[in-house]
C-alpha cells in the first residue's frame, strides 16, 4: 500500500495506470466504506482511496471540527484491504485555485434546502479528486442518495469516470452505517435502529395504503415525540427525478432528523 501525500506523488504514481477505481472517504471508515473498496478492487485493476475532511461541504463549523477522525485506524483498515493507493491530501492540494459552484433552483431540496452550500461543497471536490485522480471509475454509496444524484448529473460531461453505485450497508439491526454513528450514545443508536426499522416498515405501508402523505405527516408526528429526536424532512420522492410523488412506484422514502444533535440522513 502506498500512502500519496500530494499531487506530486500522486501523478508519480498512478502514471499509466488506465483501469483504476477510486473510492472517495473522509475517513472514518466503516463496513459500508469496504464494501466499495471491495466492489472497486472486484471490478478495476488497481484501487486508490481518498481520505480527506471536505472543509467546504460543512455549513456548521462545530459539525466539521466534531467530524470523527482516525487516521491510524484507517490506514490499519486499509492495509489489511490490500489497497494500492491511499491519498491523504492537505487543503491546498485540493483548493489550488478558486471556482464557485452553483445549483440549481429545482434541486435544492431534501438536504440540499437545509444545509445552504452543503453541495456546492461535495460536487467542487468531486470534480476536483476526479480530475486529479483520473479513475476509471468511481464508487458512492446510495445512502447519500441525494448526493449521488447531483454529483452524477454533474460529472457526466465533466470528466470520463463513471460513477457506480453500490447499496447501503446496514448492521443487523437495519440502521444505515455512518461515520457520524461514532458521535451516537449506546441509547441514540438504540433510537436511531428504531427509526430505521419503522421506516422499512412504512415504505412497506406505502405498497399497500393509497393516503400516503397522510401516513408520512403522522410518523414525522411519532418520530419527534421520541428523545432528542427532530425529524428534518421525511418525504417520499422519485428515484430518478427526486420530484415528491404520491406514487408508491419508483419511489423512495428519504429522511434526515436530528438525534441529540448528531444529523443522520437514511433513504429507503
Amino acid at each position: 500500500m502506498k500512502i500519496l501525500l500530494n499531487k506530486n506523488d500522486l501523478n508519480e504514481a498512478l502514471n499509466d495506470i488506465s483501469n483504476l477505481g477510486f473510492v472517495p472517504t473522509m475517513g472514518s471508515l466503516h463496513t459500508g466504506h469496504v464494501s466499495l473498496i471491495k466492489r472497486s478492487k472486484k471490478e478495476c485493476k488497481k484501487t486508490i482511496v481518498s481520505i480527506f475532511v471536505n472543509p467546504t461541504q460543512f455549513n456548521d463549523k462545530k459539525d466539521y471540527t466534531r467530524y470523527p477522525r482516525n487516521e491510524k485506524r484507517d490506514l490499519s483498515i486499509l492495509k489489511k484491504l490490500n489497497v494500492d493507493f491511499v491519498f491523504i491530501p492537505k487543503k491546498k492540494d485540493i483548493y489550488d485555485f478558486k471556482r464557485k459552484i452553483k445549483i440549481s433552483k429545482k434541486d435544492k431540496i431534501l438536504c440540499a434546502k437545509y444545509r445552504k452550500g452543503h453541495f456546492e461543497g461535495v460536487i467542487d471536490v468531486m470534480e476536483r479528486l476526479s480530475k486529479i485522480i483520473k479513475a476509471k471509475k468511481i464508487f458512492m454509496g446510495e445512502k447519500d442518495f441525494q448526493q449521488l444524484h447531483l454529483v452524477k448529473n454533474y460529472l457526466k460531461n465533466k470528466t470520463k469516470s463513471k460513477i457506480i453505485m453500490c447499496k447501503t450497508i446496514r448492521d443487523k439491526y437495519k440502521l444505515a452505517l455512518s461515520s457520524r454513528n461514532l458521535n451516537l450514545k449506546k441509547e441514540d443508536l438504540n433510537i436511531a435502529r428504531f427509526i430505521s426499522k419503522n421506516l422499512i416498515n412504512l415504505k412497506n405501508k406505502i405498497n399497500q395504503k393509497k393516503d400516503i402523505q397522510n401516513i408520512i405527516s403522522l410518523k414525522i408526528k411519532e418520530f419527534n415525540k421520541l428523545k432528542n429526536v427532530n425529524v428534518e424532512y421525511l418525504e417520499l420522492r422519485n428515484k430518478f427525478t427526486l420530484k415528491k410523488t404520491s406514487n408508491k412506484r419508483n419511489s423512495k422514502i428519504f429522511i434526515a432528523y436530528y438525534l441529540n444533535k448528531i444529523r443522520l440522513i437514511d433513504n429507503f
